[in-house]
């Protein structure tokens, strides 16, 4: 595996675990894609640093058991903001 791969994986870990950052968040701070990102945490990183991945992926896993509250949030967001409809 190349250096710079290996690099922007330990990276990728540590901003998702410091900041519980999402797959989409990640991958857009890095502009990398989505699939890239969760390769780089569950592929490449276990074989560069086990107890790293482990603990990214446990963020990981937490924000995917809570992203139907946080569609639904924003679901109610956006009709809450919405201007309101004409009835015919």
């Amino acid at each position: 595996m190349k250096a710079y791969i290996e690099e922007r994986a330990i990276e990728v870990a540590n901003f998702i675990i410091q900041s519980n950052a999402t797959v989409r968040e990640t991958a857009k701070k890095f502009g990398i894609s989505k699939s890239t990102v969760h390769k780089d945490v569950t592929e490449r990183l276990v074989k560069i640093n086990p107890s790293l991945a482990a603990s990214a992926r446990r963020v990981l896993e937490i924000n995917k058991n809570e992203r139907h509250i946080r569609g639904g949030q924003a679901t109610k967001e956006k009709y809450r903001s919405a201007p309101p409809r004409a009835v015919r």
